[in-house]
């Protein structure tokens, strides 16, 4: 996508203050992103306990010209699984459930739940059937949704494959049933729920998930390409209709909060964070794809999604203790690459400069030769 609109230029970037190269070259480097409206949203970038660079850009209300801020709160899309695995591992810690537990014990409704494990639904190998794929998924998103009526949607499927076998990219409705019993484990609806076993214990005051409940907080509004040049507002969904998978709201700053958490707290057990950091074990699970990469020369942890109106990408090194999370409400695949590009400009890594044409060419050039 590239688009061109007034709005970039007229909402400049706010910042905590800050100098050096680093900012600088990220200045630069993510100014075209910006100016062709192909990312509006929180750019922040840490090492070990040093902010390297925290800056907001662009409209989280372009119809009423309100600033993306610090406290903006953005819809982060498949990055939510990583918050449900977390909640489901502390229900582990509290030995109310464990890996091994079979959905038949808990949901059983669900066809083939026998033979599913919550692992297998935490590591995406547990073979339903995806939600996201149905004809009907656009007519579900307009109507008001709870985990357990959308577990009923796929419960009688037969199983695409056996539990444990294959891996599946990006299985939806494990997240959706994941969602289910938190409910049922803790005996409470399951934005309450993630309150209290997540967002609560780690900081994240900004946070949430969008049940569809009215809020007050300061939200972005998200936006959408239209042709070449243009944004367009994102046809409103029920987030709650993502119950699990894409249903978490955030901030930068909770985000990193919560990795923080995550990695160096005392959120989840020893045994529990060694699973969901497992560099031996597959390469995308608990809410992370989790591979060795060759232009780090480390094992990195990262997340991304995409749903309507919203894009986000987080990413994280290890040894480098360093951390990319960019958040945009506007739906574009740019975040990946920029917070790639980020951590390598961080780290002092070559990177070759985005090439994104801007101002838009003259309208005759777009003519067929």
């Amino acid at each position: 996508m590239i688009a061109i609109t007034a709005v970039a230029a007229a909402l400049p970037a706010t910042s905590r203050a800050q100098s050096g190269d680093v900012v600088h070259a990220i200045d630069a480097y993510v100014a075209p992103y910006v100016a062709t409206n192909n990312f509006s949203g929180q750019l922040l970038v840490t090492r070990g306990s040093r902010v390297l660079y925290d800056r907001q850009f662009g409209a989280a209300d372009r119809e009423l010209s309100r600033r993306n801020t610090r406290d903006t709160r953005f819809h982060i899309a498949s990055v939510s699984m990583q918050l449900t695995a977390a909640a489901v591992m502390r229900l582990v810690d509290q030995q109310k459930i464990s890996l091994s537990t079979h959905v038949s014990e808990i949901v059983p409704s669900v066809r083939g739940g026998d033979r599913i494990t919550i692992r297998n639904l935490l590591e995406m190998r547990s073979g339903l059937s995806d939600i996201n794929r149905r004809a009907s998924y656009d007519e579900i998103l307009q109507r008001h949704q709870t985990p357990a009526s959308l577990v009923s949607v796929i419960s009688d499927d037969t199983l695409t494959f056996e539990p444990s076998s294959r891996y599946s990219h990006e299985e939806h409705s494990a997240y959706n049933l994941l969602a289910l019993i938190i409910e049922k484990e803790t005996g409470l609806p399951f934005a309450r729920a993630m309150q209290r076993l997540v967002f609560t214990p780690a900081g994240m005051s900004h946070s949430g998930v969008d049940d569809d409940t009215p809020s007050a907080a300061p939200m972005a509004k998200g936006y959408s390409p239209e042709g070449v040049y243009w944004l367009t507002s994102s046809p409103p969904i029920h987030w709650s209709a993502k119950s699990g998978n894409a249903s978490a709201y955030t901030t930068a700053s909770d985000e990193a909060r919560w990795i923080r958490a995550l990695v160096h707290g005392t959120l989840l057990s020893p045994s529990a964070r060694a699973i969901v950091l497992d560099t031996a074990g597959p390469p995308s699970g608990y809410g992370w794809f989790r591979r060795a990469n060759k232009r780090f020369g480390e094992f990195v942890y990262s997340m991304n999604g995409r749903s309507p109106g919203f894009a986000s990408a987080v990413l994280y090194l290890p040894r480098e203790d360093v951390m990319v999370i960019a958040f945009s409400n506007v739906y574009s695949s740019a975040t990946s690459d920029i917070a790639y590009d980020v951590a390598a400009i961080a780290l002092g890594l070559p990177n070759t400069p985005v090439a994104i044409r801007t101002p838009p060419p003259p309208p005759d050039s777009l003519a067929l030769a």
